[in-house]
């Protein structure tokens, strides 16, 4: 017998550090390789670490919610001598490799499929509460995460059990009614989020301010860590909105016709197994119009020399998804090749594993474009901010019938607005006035999609 000390790895990110969010083993437990010892969050993603040995857990060395650093050690495991892979190794399982749109994988891991010694978990069963519902514990997990009452979800599935689809739907439909009350106070007055000393603002204005003080702590409020997702977030936005001349335009529309196409869409039977929403068309009409106007799809690149302007001839589409870890902005891959049907299910794939907070890094690298469905909550327009390493970004708002001048006469439509931020360094105003003008004339007219 031997005692192995298992550091945190580098997860393929580049990154230095991750958060121990919850710990899946204790001391004295029998593990397996590739068994998940622990859940670890990054600026990017939250990620299920695999045991690398087979063995019993001896001690756990960091608690949840510390912040380690890449190669500090964080557990120990009681393996057999001729077991072990030797400090600083990594022991693999002989399994397949991942399904296409599987979770995350530790570079140098197997993974938990196929004929390996990972344990089978009679949780993953479905089962009923002492209150009737019927619900994988995934299903329960995202419930929680997005704050559902899974008794009052209506099933969808076999035997009247409770799928990801029924949670998700109900979740998007409580969001919209969600401040029509309005709670009593609190007893907590103030809540206060630390942000970072220093950002490039005075420096990107000229101006010097000194950093404000930290509050005295005191029962009234709250300090709250800026880490993972929200530190990410927090830098990367400032460094866009200091670095990039942003420019908004805007267009209000009469989007029935889009609406007519989504009820249609819906009723097919190609689509009976997809969820579709007026985001599917304007996802189609973002992607023909950066066709048409392929500056809004460029990047400004910083050189040696000066700088460049790289167009892209393909679209990495980002969707922005407010998750329960902060907002995310993973994107599709090549969505200019996708049909209407395959796009729309990258849409749901992507959607559903945001909100679970299982976005792989890599799905978060390389876009190009970026949508903003400020609909979702009841929002008619905004002025985003745009994504590090794009041009562009397009809100839309909420979709809601309101009165509209069709032939002279005031007739009920269903009308939204269409927002979009751009680069000025890379784009000008005719450029981006082009652009929004052709997204706005497709979810006008969404058969300008057949050519």
């Amino acid at each position: 017998m031997s005692t192995q000390n298992f550091n945190l790895p580098d997860v393929g990110e580049g990154l230095t550090e991750a958060e121990i969010v919850a710990w899946k083993v204790a001391p004295g437990d029998t593990v397996a390789i590739n068994d998940v010892i622990c859940e670890i969050e990054t600026a990017k993603s939250l990620v299920e670490l695999p045991s690398p040995h087979a063995g019993v857990v001896g001690e756990l060395l960091a608690a949840e919610g510390a912040t380690v650093e890449v190669g500090s050690p964080i557990i120990t495991f009681v393996t057999d001598a001729h077991d072990d892979a030797g400090p600083g190794k990594i022991a693999t399982a002989e399994a397949p490799a991942p399904e296409e749109g599987g979770g995350s994988v530790l570079v140098g891991y197997g993974t938990g499929g196929g004929a390996t010694s990972r344990r089978k978990r009679p949780a993953e069963r479905p089962v009923r509460s002492s209150v009737g519902v019927i619900a994988k514990p995934p299903i329960r997990k995202l419930a929680r995460d997005l704050g559902v009452d899974l008794t009052t979800v209506t099933p969808t599935g076999a035997d009247g059990e409770v799928t990801r689809d029924d949670v998700v739907t109900h979740a998007s439909q409580a969001s919209v009614f969600r401040n029509i009350e309005t709670p009593e106070w609190g007893a907590v007055r103030e809540e206060t989020v630390p942000a970072p000393q220093s950002t490039p603002a005075g420096l990107a204005r000229g101006v010097t301010a000194a950093p404000a003080s930290a509050p005295v702590p005191d029962d009234r409020t709250e300090s709250i860590p800026v880490k993972g997702v929200r530190k990410a977030t927090s830098s990367a936005m400032v460094q866009s909105a200091y670095s990039a001349p942003h420019v908004t335009v805007w267009k209000e529309i009469d989007a029935s016709r889009t609406m007519e196409l989504v009820k249609r869409l819906k009723a097919s039977p190609d689509y009976a197994d997809i969820r579709v929403s007026p985001l599917l068309i304007m996802a189609r009409a973002v992607i023909w119009a950066a066709r048409r106007t392929p500056m809004v799809n460029a990047a400004w690149i910083e050189t040696e020399g000066g700088a460049e302007i790289s167009v892209r001839h393909y679209v990495n589409l980002g969707i922005a998804a407010a998750t329960p870890r902060g907002l995310l902005v993973p994107n599709i891959k090549d969505a200019q090749d996708l049909s209407m049907k395959d796009l729309a299910r990258a849409l749901n794939r992507l959607t559903l594993t945001a909100r679970e907070g299982k976005t792989s890094p890599a799905d978060q690298q390389g876009g190009t474009i970026t949508i903003t469905n400020i609909g979702v909550f009841g929002m008619d327009a905004g002025t985003p901010i745009i994504n590090p390493g794009e041009a562009g970004i397009v809100a839309m708002g909420t979709i809601s019938q309101k009165p509209w001048v069709v032939d002279g006469e005031v007739r009920p439509r269903w009308v939204t607005t269409v927002a979009g931020s751009f680069d000025h360094r890379v784009i000008d105003g005719d450029g981006m006035s082009r652009f929004i003008a052709d997204v706005a004339s497709v979810l006008e007219e969404p058969a300008l999609l057949v050519e």
